[in-house]
């Protein structure tokens, strides 16, 4: 018995197309990695933006209540800004979450856009791999660099950058290898 051709589609009234293809176990391992990474940098942005929120705060106190200052509350806010911002790029990079003119793109047929969709994210992986090595280039040549009121190299900013780097890496590699389907919810 062989299902019908509506059984072998998601839900074509809803508009979800065709059902994604399987998938190997090497594919679920590595998605199920990147899960894994997506949730410690998820509670990594939190807890960054929770300490510069709370450097703000002792700053403004300080300041208004005390009327002193904080000398390295400054710094401190926009080194957690910067990790908080480099942390949570690749959390867009999974969902699609960016600006971008998709008209041409809509106007061909599904099966090309698929294609376009793997071969893009393949760039932009390979992209992610020179932000990466320039990062790495730059956290070395600054390192011994300190920042003006933290004994601390400036090359943290640089870090946060190859971390974002490798981090979006992973995912666009998993894009290019799964397709555009490879964080439905269906999808193993």
């Amino acid at each position: 018995m062989t299902p019908s051709s509506s059984e072998n589609r998601h839900d074509e009234k809803r508009g979800w197309g065709p059902m994604p293809p399987p998938v190997s176990k090497r594919f679920s391992y590595f998605k199920k990695l990147i899960e894994q990474l997506d949730v410690a940098t998820y509670w990594a942005v939190v807890v960054v933006m929770a300490l510069m929120t709370v450097f703000i705060s002792l700053q403004v106190f300080w300041r208004y209540v005390l009327g002193s200052s904080i000398d390295s509350a400054n710094e401190l806010s926009r080194l957690f800004f910067v990790w908080a911002i480099f942390l949570a790029i690749p959390h867009g990079v999974k969902h699609g979450v960016h600006v971008g003119i998709d008209l041409f793109v809509m106007m061909m047929p599904e099966r090309r856009r698929e294609q376009l969709f793997r071969l893009t994210a393949g760039l932009s992986a390979l992209l992610m791999l020179m932000v990466m090595v320039g990062s790495y280039t730059a956290t070395v040549d600054g390192w011994n660099q300190l920042m003006p009121t933290l004994p601390v190299t400036s090359s943290v900013y640089f870090i946060a950058v190859m971390v974002c780097g490798a981090h979006a890496f992973l995912h666009l590699t998993l894009l290019a290898w799964g397709g555009s389907a490879t964080w439905e919810v269906n999808r193993p």
